[in-house]
């Protein structure tokens, strides 16, 4: 199996019949998209009453897929219509030298359209918390996010170590 340019798993015919043999059970609200439809294929999609699609090549560009699958942001109401922003500078009292610093965080996020993954980040956190999942200390240029550190995705203190939090944005 491989991923195409959007991410949909294209099986081929030695990955459909490795399923057939180890137990998977095809369900035809599932779109499996398989690399050429063959004789065996067809043969199969007979025998299983499912049917098998192939790849397509849609008319946008990945960015544009990109843009409108982020629109799609599986959480709870209360999450979407968190004002997140204000929720993060809660967080950091006015007082707190933070505080210019989260805001010209949360500038960024809201200037590359951001805060939706903010408000599933945080979503994410509570989540995860809640139900006692471990999920890591930080890795890579995200642990330079003030906000994301507040938020819980991190347990990195981004102004303690002095670390620069464009180098997550860029």
């Amino acid at each position: 199996m491989r991923l195409d340019k959007y991410s949909n798993p294209v099986f081929n015919e030695q990955d459909l019949f490795e399923a057939i043999y180890s137990g998977f059970e095809f369900n035809p609200s599932d779109t499996l998209l398989v690399d050429r439809r063959s004789e065996d294929i067809k043969n199969l999609e007979k025998q299983l009453g499912f049917k098998f699609l192939e790849p397509y090549e849609p008319q946008f560009e990945i960015q544009d897929y990109d843009a409108a699958c982020q629109q799609l942001w599986n959480m709870p109401t209360e999450y979407k219509e968190l004002d997140i922003e204000s929720w993060v500078k809660e967080q950091c009292p006015p007082w707190d030298p933070e505080h210019t610093r989260v805001k010209e965080e949360l500038e960024a996020y809201k200037a590359r359209n951001m805060l939706d993954l903010l408000r599933w980040l945080k979503y994410f956190v509570d989540v995860c918390s809640k139900e006692n999942i471990v999920w890591g200390v930080g890795r890579g240029s995200s642990v330079a996010s003030y906000v994301l550190f507040l938020i819980g995705v991190h347990k990195v203190n981004s102004i303690k170590y002095n670390l620069d939090w464009q180098e997550f944005l860029r």
